[in-house]
């Protein structure tokens, strides 16, 4: 495991070299997951890495990819995904129109599996899925709708836990070990980069996901964060959030109400 005043160093020189801004990241994680591409990449010296990050630029962007890829799943925490079916699609059933924004989506999976909802609830065809992550290797992947196989059977028995009453097969095409979800879910979706420690809002929501994001986030990064997606969403929109988060000491007392006990507020002023 690399020293402290190593990361420090390794977060001043990527802001200097790249105007990359790691500081607000949790420096717990950060160190954990430089430490790993050292181990995976082969450097015995931290100074060794540092340099091949601030010199070799196909490199850096190799190290931000790995530094920023976060593990995800489909339906994860079905429960979750069981008041989105049941309680949250009736209401934003009533919109023309419905924005969803997936900030930190990872490789995709939760885009697809709230495709699958509205799909199922007859409100794709009137709903733009927006997915951003600042990780542009795994947006394209996600882009692709392609995941492996062997996922398959635990995403099939969260779905089912969900509330899923389909057959999970019918919504991908399996092809030498891997599936590629339907066109029909990806042709809803908009993929592109978005920072969320420096950019700002770019639309106005009715529901944004950032899931399992803001815990490699510090306090300060937290409430920013928070902040812009309160700046983002429409009042009676709603705001998902992973299963250790919290707005509690970000916004305002009153101005969100929590749904069903899950991490999913709705924005009431």
């Amino acid at each position: 495991m690399i020293e402290d005043i190593e990361l420090e160093t390794f977060i001043n020189d990527v802001y200097e070299y790249y105007g990359f801004d790691l500081g607000g990241y949790s420096r717990a994680s950060l160190k954990r997951r430089v430490s790993r591409i050292m181990n995976l990449d082969g450097f015995s010296s931290f100074y060794d890495f540092l340099s091949k990050v601030k010199y070799d630029a196909d490199y850096y962007k190799r190290a931000i990819d790995e530094l920023t890829v976060n593990v995800t799943e489909m339906f994860r925490d079905p429960s979750f995904y069981k008041v989105l079916r049941n309680e949250i699609l009736p209401l934003l059933a009533t919109k023309p129109f419905i924005r969803i924004w997936h900030a930190g989506c990872s490789s995709g999976e939760e885009v697809y599996s709230m495709a699958i909802l509205l799909q199922e609830a007859g409100l794709l065809h009137k709903s733009i899925l927006y997915a951003t992550d600042i990780n542009t290797k795994v947006l394209e992947s996600a882009k692709k709708g392609i995941f492996p196989l062997r996922m398959m059977k635990d995403y099939s028995e969260n779905y089912q836990d969900s509330g899923g009453q389909e057959d999970f097969s019918n919504y991908y095409i399996a092809n030498y070990g891997n599936v590629k979800f339907s066109e029909d879910l990806i042709k809803k979706m908009v993929f592109s980069q978005h920072n969320l420690v420096s950019d700002t809002s770019f639309n106005e929501f009715d529901m944004i996901f950032c899931r399992n994001v803001l815990i490699y986030f510090d306090n300060e990064l937290q409430t920013r964060v928070i902040n812009l997606f309160d700046e983002s969403l429409a009042v009676l929109g709603f705001l998902a959030l992973g299963t250790k988060e919290t707005i509690k000491y970000s916004i305002a007392e009153g101005k969100y109400k929590q749904v069903k006990k899950e991490k999913l507020w709705r924005k009431i002023k």
